[in-house]
């Protein structure tokens, strides 16, 4: 399995440099070749790097890392490998950037970023790159724009002869609830289970993001002490049915608000003490009942992992939970393994006694280039998720 494993890190690579190559031969040179000729990302030399066990997208800057995710994910080589539509947001407003990434689930495409009043170079040849070909129960949609975008992105978008729709919202709440009724109304059924999350501690909801670009669930914002108008109106809608997963603990969200939760339905805490613990008890969790929850005990899976310093990065890359191998967010250090993370990989590593042909391996995402995730650390990592139990657990 570590050699089918390995030959799937390189596989991704090659399809990924393929991809490039392919659209450097295209017949449209507007931008294929005149990225080549400048450099594909400004600024990344590298794009991926690979270990046995782990692939980094190797960038910090989110308009870059959001590119390298569309381009690890979408090929863009056939009507197959394009994405329907693409989502357009603001990174600078992470609270509107994160529950914009439900549209991702419901579009099967991207999430690029723009600025208020223009779109980044990057952006805008992975937009020519990817072609998107429209979301067929939702009108044509080609690109959804959500936040406070200006006209003149909104004009350039027009000219390049894109069918676009805008959500145009300029609170986080009112994004919110506004993507919870967009969201049912493509599906045609609003979903029962919501997760519930603060504006003001963005290191304790994100891993929230990992699930909701996966699953039928939205996601709800509340204050640290209040429940905003816009979350009770979307709770309402479903008439005190709802389950609602409150993700982070009461320095977060506090015990006031969780009572007023619970007048609009069954009220369940996923929590931990710190953005690291709360992230591995988010991964963990699992609610027989309803179906709720990555339940990861188990060796298999993959992980996307960065620092909580940086939100905007996992906004960017949380595509990655929803295709190929899917992977829950998780925290750690700079210059190391945190250690409950090793603590949690380790718990879940398959047992020896498995026949070698049968063993399963996790996987993990490394989102950020080696000043924000270093070397070590991903050389650390690579060795933990390479470990068995009861054959020699890494110590640190």
């Amino acid at each position: 399995m570590k050699k089918t494993l390995a030959g799937w890190a390189l596989a991704l690579l090659t399809a990924g440099i393929l991809a490039w190559t392919h659209a450097q031969n295209h017949s449209e040179p507007s931008i294929a070749k005149a990225a080549h000729s400048q450099g594909l990302i400004k600024n990344v030399p590298v794009p991926w790097s690979a270990t046995k066990n782990t692939i980094r997208l190797n960038t910090s800057d989110p308009v870059d890392a959001a590119v390298l995710t569309s381009k690890t994910l979408w090929q863009s080589t056939s009507d197959h490998s394009r994405p329907q539509s693409v989502i357009l947001v603001d990174p600078a407003d992470w609270s509107i950037a994160a529950v914009s990434t439900k549209l991702t689930q419901l579009s099967e495409g991207p999430l690029l970023f723009v600025n208020h009043d223009r779109i980044p170079k990057e952006t805008l040849e992975e937009l020519r790159r990817l072609k998107p070909r429209g979301v067929e129960n939702n009108k044509g949609i080609e690109i959804i724009t959500v936040g406070p975008i200006s006209e003149k992105v909104l004009q350039e978008l027009d000219e390049l002869n894109y069918k676009v729709e805008h959500i145009a919202v300029k609170e986080a709440a009112k994004a919110a609830a506004v993507i919870d009724q967009y969201a049912a109304k493509v599906t045609g059924k609003l979903s029962e289970a919501v997760i519930v999350g603060t504006m003001e501690h963005p290191d304790y909801t994100l891993p929230a993001v990992s699930w909701i670009v996966h699953q039928p669930e939205t996601l709800l914002y509340v204050s640290e002490k209040d429940v905003p108008e816009e979350t009770i109106q979307a709770l309402e809608k479903r008439q005190g049915d709802a389950h609602i997963y409150v993700i982070g603990p009461y320095k977060a969200v506090s015990r006031s608000v969780e009572q007023k939760l619970q007048k609009y339905g069954k009220v369940t805490r996923i929590s931990g003490s710190n953005p690291v613990e709360n992230a591995i008890h988010f991964a963990k969790f699992k609610d027989a009942g309803t179906g709720f929850g990555w339940g990861i005990q188990r060796a298999g899976y993959s992980f996307s992992i960065t620092t909580s310093e940086s939100p905007v990065l996992s906004i960017a890359a949380a595509s990655l939970s929803h295709m190929g191998r899917h992977a829950p967010l998780l925290y750690t250090e700079r210059n190391g393994v945190s250690h409950p993370v090793v603590k949690y990989i380790e718990s879940i590593q398959q047992p020896s006694t498995e026949p070698t042909m049968e063993t399963l391996n996790n996987h993990a995402w490394i989102i950020g280039d080696e000043h924000n995730l270093t070397t070590k650390l991903q050389s650390e990592l690579d060795e933990i998720l390479d470990t068995k139990a009861g054959h020699g657990q890494y110590e640190r």
